[in-house]
């Protein structure tokens, strides 16, 4: 385990957001959705590619509340700009499960 300080901690811009689009994404080397994720007024919708097929479709996607880190610099994947890093956690074989919030939250809120 790396110990990092509370100081490099809070650089760290994790936000609520609800997935507003979600499709396909064929030209990803591995299989991936591209996402669009509405994280309010402030921050406004952003784009993601993320690997997420094992657990989700682009129908199941639409309307979950997500987190995500956005204030990572952007990322070209494929040809698709990556804006921000949708967040969750692998299960046993690796695949990942998306972190929300319940009870549910406003988009845009900030982890602390």
């Amino acid at each position: 385990m790396n110990i990092i300080s509370y100081e490099d901690f809070s650089k760290v811009d994790l936000r609520s957001g609800v997935v507003v689009k979600a499709e396909e994404f064929p030209r990803a080397q591995r299989p991936a959705y591209k996402i669009w994720v509405d994280f309010g007024d402030v921050i406004g919708v952003k784009q993601t590619s993320a690997q997420v097929t094992k657990h989700y479709t682009p129908e199941t996607l639409l309307g979950r509340l997500v987190v995500g880190c956005v204030n990572l610099a952007p990322r070209n994947i494929a040809g698709f700009m990556s804006e921000f890093l949708l967040v969750g956690f692998p299960d046993s074989t690796g695949d990942v499960c998306l972190i929300t919030a319940e009870p549910e939250v406003p988009k845009g809120q900030k982890l602390f």
